[in-house]
């Protein structure tokens, strides 16, 4: 996945969506206005960042791409697995901000639906044919409880999408490599969405790395989306400072990358 610009925003854009002429994909930190340690593309309010800074870095964001601030949508991000469904217009988008879920499925053209991450994975979903579209956070509970499968359901039976013909995209998220987790994590896993021994690898008693990248393609794939339409961000949260956010390695006080979409 390469990283394009659009004005002031420099994002990563799923090849997919150039192909496609829509306008999707993953922020990076950098184009914004916040001061270290959320400098500059905070686009999270739950942070301790100045609520003006996280208002104006929002506003640049859906200027850059052609949409009035109040037509950008995130929610409250509870890690579960509700799923917000926007299918008829909605000239004022102000009253979803306080619902708590963690995907956003709409046809809806003309407005920006977000997912906010610092290590979570964002991912992105569009059946080209039915112009539908979702963003998803996905953490190690909502993985465990199989988000993906979820809002790819929501698709499909909602929206009349076909899994065969949904493209995805997997935005930066943490790696293997810097994502320890333990027991209580090993049975949730097993207790839902399974595939334990696939993403995961014992590096001590009752510890483990955890492949959430590996989770979400394992989803993705079980839930019948053809792996050729799957796209994956290589670099990493935790390792890449000047591009991401990262809640591990900024020990929480860090800002927020978005996953988005637009269907025009």
């Amino acid at each position: 996945m390469k990283l394009a610009r659009q004005g002031k925003i420099t994002y990563l854009q799923p090849g997919w969506a150039k192909n496609a002429a829509i306008r999707s994909g993953f922020t990076t930190r950098n184009g914004g206005v916040s001061r270290p340690p959320y400098n500059s593309l905070n686009l999270g309010f739950n942070t301790d960042d100045q609520q003006h800074n996280v208002e104006g870095n929002r506003s640049n964001l859906s200027r850059a791409f052609g949409i009035p601030p109040h037509l950008l949508l995130t929610v409250r991000q509870v890690h579960g697995t509700d799923i917000l469904s926007i299918d008829e217009p909605n000239p004022d988008l102000s009253h979803f901000l306080k619902v708590e879920c963690d995907a956003i499925i709409t046809d809806q053209p003309g407005i920006m639906i977000g997912i906010l991450v610092a290590d979570c994975y964002p991912v992105l979903l569009f059946d080209p044919a039915r112009r539908a579209a979702g963003v998803v956070h996905v953490g190690w509970r909502g993985a465990a409880d199989g988000i993906l499968e979820k809002a790819i359901h929501v698709l499909t039976d909602q929206y009349n999408c076909r899994a065969h013909r949904l493209y995805a995209a997997v935005g930066p998220g943490i790696g293997a490599h810097s994502y320890e987790v333990d027991r209580p994590v090993r049975e949730a896993f097993r207790a839902g969405a399974g595939d334990w021994e696939k993403i995961t690898e014992e590096i001590a008693l009752g510890k483990w790395r955890l492949d959430l990248q590996r989770s979400c393609m394992l989803q993705l794939e079980r839930a019948g989306l053809d792996p050729a339409r799957v796209e994956v961000v290589k670099e990493d949260t935790c390792c890449h400072r000047e591009l991401f956010f990262s809640y591990r390695r900024d020990g929480g006080n860090t800002g927020r990358q978005m996953g988005f979409f637009i269907l025009d």
